[in-house]
């Protein structure tokens, strides 16, 4: 009697897919480093901008998790979580331009992301524009 195979798992996020969760991950570790440094070594000098890159490291970390768990409930923190991290990005960006002293050094969302070569702008348009297109299960 032959043995019965398991079909493997069929991966929650494939293609584009993949790369986006690789450039969160990325994200989420490299702000999450940036604001435990700002904020035990130099708290003092510009606490709202090293809280906001804590902010950034907190929905770098949660739309990662999001975008590879499976289920509804996880789906709708992914459009919350990015929908959030753009209009962060955008307003933290516009008002670094508008109003400097307000942020005296950079957080991840500075200048729309400038410190990070803009992916932190472009990254949440990508993300809501993959969501968009592909629909997962719950399974």
């Amino acid at each position: 009697m032959p043995l019965p195979t398991i079909a493997p798992a069929r991966p929650r996020v494939r293609g584009v897919g993949v790369v986006l969760v690789a450039v969160y991950g990325i994200l989420a570790l490299a702000a999450t480093g940036r604001s435990v440094v700002q904020i035990t070594t130099k708290f003092d000098e510009a606490p709202l901008a090293y809280l906001l890159s804590a902010v950034a490291a907190v929905v770098y970390i949660l739309a990662t998790v999001s975008l590879v768990a499976p289920g509804a409930v996880w789906r709708r923190i992914a459009w919350a979580t990015i929908s959030f991290e753009l209009a962060g990005v955008l307003i933290v960006g516009l008002l670094s331009l508008l109003d400097p002293e307000l942020f005296p050094h950079d957080t991840v969302w500075s200048v729309f992301g400038r410190g990070y070569v803009f992916i932190p702008l472009v990254l949440p348009i990508l993300g809501l524009w993959w969501l968009a297109g592909h629909r997962r299960t719950g399974k």
